[in-house]
């Protein structure tokens, strides 16, 4: 064999090993399908609890049809009319967990909400009169609280849901349809779900979750939970492979305050914002849509306080990037009463760094402080391109058009079908407050606006307008 093809022998054959090698270390690096979940539900299950509740539903009499005074049918319906209301006992049942050895046990609000007697069922059948510590229904988490006496409780331990990968496997156990100790099994379909709430933070699964499950725990293949069983989405009311668990990360934070204070205690940053849609972040100037759009700042709240004004877009809190508005909220509410953090916001095309000290949201429901915005607000004529009318703000459209404590701003009059402007969703009886990041205090100001839009090639004019709920930001195609 010649010294060139010699060389090339070893080369290929250094290559060919090289390949097998590689490929090796990535197999063994894989997590491949479990050969078997019996050795973890063995050792999770006794940690699983069953929860029944009963609660005491008043129920209305029914209304029996009325007679004519003698009529021989009076006395005959007599008999079966029972005038109040009845009340019954109602019995249901659900799936809670062991997360601390002296007694606490987590499972749904929903679970547990109006019931008069909830009993905790352990593995082994033994029941225990559970006392409630804690709930928090915007997350619909409870914290439960039984004595076990001399019995021995095994704990399970919280893991951390942000390392979840979307097809990484997990385990439900709970409760379903009153069969206890049933064990299901299944990927991670997705991640970061939201439901319908501004806390929410779902863990999307195609494990088995039924009726009953609801407060049960999902784990992860090192047996740490990494969910609390929540919902299904189901047209039939049974699994249809679409189920959701509320995030540990989420349910550790608000069982640690349930536990501590006895409610939750949410940081608060006093802002209404909305989404930013591409319209949006085109009339503000921005390449791309992100971050949280402030309609308004609370009067007297902490982002006022701070500096935050309307029209301001939050793209970063605490140092965590906010790419959408669904995530700020639930990044605030995370955050310690009382901190001090620092706010990137964009304002006129420029970042600007606020420090801000939140408050806590439980309070400032209490002191109806939400939805009260700064006064902040601002005058008549035809747009008929845009397909609007308005006119400065008198004592006489103020009444005609029900507007209270609105003291400037151009008021809506009438808005033209298939216009731009009834394609953004103006209505008479709004208010244009800004236009842009402009206070409206005259009709010159919109005109103003108007002009430099189309100076810019700008396709839309941002507008905030006041509405019957509050405030919201428009997108207006100019044409």
């Amino acid at each position: 064999m010649s010294y060139m093809k010699l060389r090339n022998f070893y080369y290929h054959t250094f290559i060919l090993n090289f390949f097998i090698l590689f490929c090796s270390i990535d197999l063994a690096n894989a997590k491949g399908v479990p050969e078997s979940f019996a050795d973890l539900a063995e050792k999770l299950s006794p940690s699983v609890v069953n929860i029944s509740t009963t609660t005491v539903i008043e129920q209305k009499s029914r209304e029996m049809p009325s007679f004519p005074p003698g009529s021989p049918f009076e006395d005959f319906f007599k008999q079966f009319d029972k005038p109040g209301n009845k009340k019954r006992r109602a019995q249901s049942l659900g799936s809670g967990f062991i997360i601390d050895e002296t007694g606490y046990i987590i499972t749904n609000n929903h679970v547990i909400d109006n019931a008069e007697k909830i009993m905790v069922i352990l593995f082994d059948d033994t029941s225990f009169e559970a006392t409630v510590v804690g709930k928090d229904p915007k997350t619909d988490v409870a914290l439960l609280k039984i004595d076990p006496k001399k019995i021995k409780l095994k704990a399970v331990k919280f893991g951390n849901s942000n390392k979840l990968r979307v097809g990484d496997w997990v385990m439900a156990i709970g409760n379903p349809f009153g069969f206890g100790g049933t064990v299901t099994a299944g990927i991670v379909s997705a991640r970061g779900r939201n439901l319908s709430g501004s806390y929410d933070d779902y863990i999307q699964t195609d494990a088995s979750i039924n009726r009953g499950n609801s407060g049960g725990p999902l784990f992860d293949m090192k047996g740490n939970v990494v969910g609390i069983n929540t919902a299904i989405f189901s047209q039939s009311g049974g699994s249809v492979g679409i189920g959701f668990a509320v995030s540990s990360n989420l349910a550790k934070q608000v069982t640690d305050q349930l536990k501590q204070y006895g409610r939750t205690k949410r940081g608060w940053l006093g802002v209404l914002i909305q989404e930013i849609s591409e319209e949006i972040a085109e009339g503000l100037g921005m390449k791309t849509a992100r971050g949280a759009l402030v309609s308004s700042a609370t009067e007297g709240g902490p982002a006022e306080k701070a500096g935050v004004k309307t029209g301001d877009v939050i793209i970063k809190f605490n140092n965590t990037e906010i790419k959408n508005m669904k995530e700020l909220p639930r990044v605030v509410a995370g955050t310690p009463v009382g901190k001090s953090v620092p706010l990137v916001i964009l304002r006129n095309g420029k970042e600007i760094t606020l420090n801000v000290t939140l408050g806590e949201l439980e309070l400032a429901e209490k002191e109806n402080l939400i939805g009260k915005t700064s006064k902040k607000n601002v005058k008549s004529k035809e747009y008929d391109k845009l397909g609007f009318s308005a006119e400065e703000l008198s004592e006489e459209n103020k009444s005609k058009f029900k507007l209270k404590n609105i003291n400037t701003g151009v008021l809506i009059t009438a808005v033209k079908n298939d216009s731009s402007a009834q394609n953004a969703g103006l209505s008479p009886g709004m208010v244009i407050i800004r236009v842009g990041q402009v206070e409206v205090n005259s009709l010159d100001v919109i005109d103003e606006a108007i002009k430099n839009a189309i100076k810019q090639e700008r396709k839309a004019l941002l507008l905030l307008v006041k509405v019957d709920n509050g405030t919201r930001f428009i997108a207006l195609e100019l044409k």
